[in-house]
């Protein structure tokens, strides 16, 4: 892992995982968004949000608008950019009529808003929401490569097409999302993409890397064992 330069996100919204992420300093930044948040439990957004920012006070945070309205959009980012200096607004690609959100994206962003743009499946969104960006106000191109594959189609050219496109804009980074295994990290790596998400059942699974395949594989075979044992099953 030393020899990566991508940067890991722990991607959820359990408020302990994130503070003891923050201060055990084992991963580079944070996303969350209103599913994860819903599933969580939280009921009060700001509350969650203003909580979370109390401890994590330097490292890139992003927290998405909610909002099927593309004014209120608007708002709703303005009041997220202003919780913190390392708060990142989401702002999904398109509302729920697909009416996408380039001019939002393009407003925003023309005011200094640091933005995550989300939810981007394709080289046109891509594209478009590249063209959106104010290239000198940081931003991230947050591309479900996770989700791409799900759909029997490999996410690498897209993510390497996104690299290609803002390796010369240093404020635009590139996030691999939606991942689905720790071995995500690795192609993300070699297609250049800037910043993989990754929640925290993953973030545990990484202390798998580099283990010996002999050793993995005894391990299973003693779970097995264990577990049949556990359980009192007899043929």
């Amino acid at each position: 892992m030393n020899d990566l330069n991508i940067k890991i996100y722990s991607d959820g919204a359990d408020v302990d995982e994130m503070i003891l992420a923050d201060k055990q300093n084992t991963v580079d930044g944070f996303t969350t968004n209103p599913t994860l948040m819903a599933r969580a439990g939280v009921t009060d957004y700001l509350g969650f949000a203003k909580e979370v920012l109390s401890h994590v006070k330097e490292k890139s945070i992003s927290f998405e608008v909610f909002s099927d309205d593309i004014n209120e959009m608007y708002d709703q980012a303005m009041t997220l950019k202003d919780l913190g200096d390392n708060v990142y607004v989401k702002i999904p690609v398109t509302n729920t009529k697909q009416e996408y959100t380039y001019d939002l994206v393009n407003k925003l962003s023309n005011e200094s808003v640091k933005l995550n743009v989300t939810a981007l499946f394709t080289q046109t969104h891509i594209d478009e929401v590249f063209k959106a960006l104010n290239n000198k106000v940081p931003s991230i191109i947050s591309i479900f490569a996770g989700r791409i594959a799900n759909a029997g189609i490999d996410p690498e050219p897209t993510m390497l097409y996104a690299s290609n496109l803002v390796k010369e804009y240093p404020n635009i980074e590139t996030l691999w999302a939606s991942s689905r295994e720790v071995f995500n990290i690795f192609q993300a790596e070699r297609c250049g993409t800037d910043i993989i998400t990754l929640p925290p059942n993953l973030l545990s699974a990484m202390k798998d890397i580099g283990t010996d395949l002999d050793d993995f594989s005894l391990d299973t075979v003693k779970m097995f064992f264990k577990d049949s044992v556990a359980a009192g099953f007899k043929i």
